[in-house]
């Protein structure tokens, strides 16, 4: 009986000591697993501090031969810099040797010379014009002698708009433009049609794709030419019929400044006459003066230019009327307009005053002028109201 109770005191003890040594093997083992990473950390630190050490030796020797290379360069500056200054020195010196055997040349040479130029700048002068000739097939024989009546056909829209025919089509429809920024076409019938107080319901409303801007706009051989808003020279060619841009083209020198100083919502005014498609503006370079530009209307080209006398200044608007510039001037106020600026490209009339060509019956601004080479008449947008004017032509002398 004692054995047995001696066995059962026991064994509590030895589960206790036996728990103990479990315990003692599990640090053990926590501890190796602690001293290994540990390790591995320093060596890999070790590693570390010797690539950065690597590093900077590296970057160190790097910077010794980038500037010990500068210090090249700047040494090789100095001496290029030598040579061209002493090669300059060399050309002024042969300059003023070649400037000295010019002066002590046989004067009769150079006249001959200066007089071979002259004679060659007078042919290609001659040439030049007779070009001209042919491209504007120069068949205009008449001139314009006075503005003899008016017809206020319409009153609607605001102050700035424009109204037209298509002189290169045989129907008589009538297009209107309203406003200087827009982007709809209306496109009536006939005139009667555009008279009748209801006539905006019987227009066809024909949209743009771009706007326009200013009321410098043509419409010619089912084509509306106009400058695009928002550019600064940019003229578009939008079929009528299709409703789509067909080409573009920019003006060179153009939109800086208003065509007019009485219309500056304009900055190019593109004019229709017997010739063909014409484009107006100002530019800063000629005083403010008009440019006359001869367009290719189907290859979008510019075929000839003009630096013309006539000012801006005071002026409101003009047209082109079987190759002459025709400018319409007024007073800032508003009074009677007048033509006091014409010049023919061809020569045939010089530029002058016309101080007896003024328009009858009216007081008050154009926003547009433009001439009908088909009907001989001028279509007019004057303070909101569509007017034709009559024209009064001579025989050119």
């Amino acid at each position: 009986m004692l054995p047995l109770q001696v066995h059962f005191l026991l064994i509590p003890s030895l589960m206790s000591i036996m728990g103990a040594a479990q315990y003692m093997m599990q640090d053990a083992a926590l501890l190796s697993y602690i001293d290994q990473r540990f390790l591995s950390l320093e060596k890999r630190l070790e590693k570390c501090s010797q690539d950065v050490l690597e590093y900077v030796d590296e970057f160190q020797e790097f910077s010794k031969a980038v500037l010990s290379r500068l210090a090249r360069l700047s040494s090789d500056k100095t001496e290029l810099k030598g040579q061209v200054e002493n090669l300059l020195t060399r050309v002024e010196h042969a300059q003023r040797d070649i400037d000295y055997f010019g002066s002590v040349m046989d004067s009769n040479a150079c006249v001959e010379v200066h007089e071979d130029l002259l004679k060659q700048q007078l042919l290609e002068e001659a040439e030049e014009k007779k070009r001209l000739k042919l491209m504007l097939n120069a068949s205009c024989d008449h001139m314009l002698a006075g503005i003899r009546s008016l017809k206020v056909v319409k009153k609607t829209g605001g102050k700035h708009g424009s109204w037209m025919k298509d002189p290169g089509k045989k129907h008589g429809k009538i297009y209107l433009l309203s406003g200087s920024v827009n982007n709809v076409i209306l496109e009536f019938a006939n005139i009667m049609a555009f008279m009748e107080n209801n006539q905006t319901l019987k227009a066809r409303r024909v949209p743009l794709p771009l706007p326009w801007e200013g009321t410098g706009h043509v419409i010619y051989q089912g084509f509306l030419f106009y400058h695009r808003h928002g550019s600064l020279n940019e003229i578009v060619k939008f079929n009528i019929q299709r409703r789509s841009v067909a080409d573009q083209m920019l003006l060179p020198g153009a939109g800086r400044i208003p065509a007019y100083q009485l219309s500056p919502q304009t900055k190019i005014d593109l004019a229709l006459d017997e010739q063909g498609l014409w484009a107006l503006h100002a530019e800063p370079e000629t005083g403010g003066n008009i440019v006359l530009t001869k367009i290719n209307p189907a290859a979008m080209a510019v075929e000839h230019s003009w630096d013309t006398p006539c000012s801006s200044r005071d002026a409101e608007a003009a047209f082109m009327a079987c190759n002459t510039l025709h400018v319409v001037y007024n007073s800032p106020s508003g009074g009677s307009s007048r033509i006091q600026c014409v010049y023919d490209v061809l020569g045939a009339l010089n530029a002058h005053t016309n101080p007896g060509l003024h328009f009858p019956k009216r007081q008050g601004g154009h926003s547009t002028v433009h001439y009908n080479p088909k009907e001989k008449q001028l279509f007019a947008w004057g303070d909101g109201s569509q007017i034709i004017y009559k024209l009064h032509t001579e025989q050119k002398v």
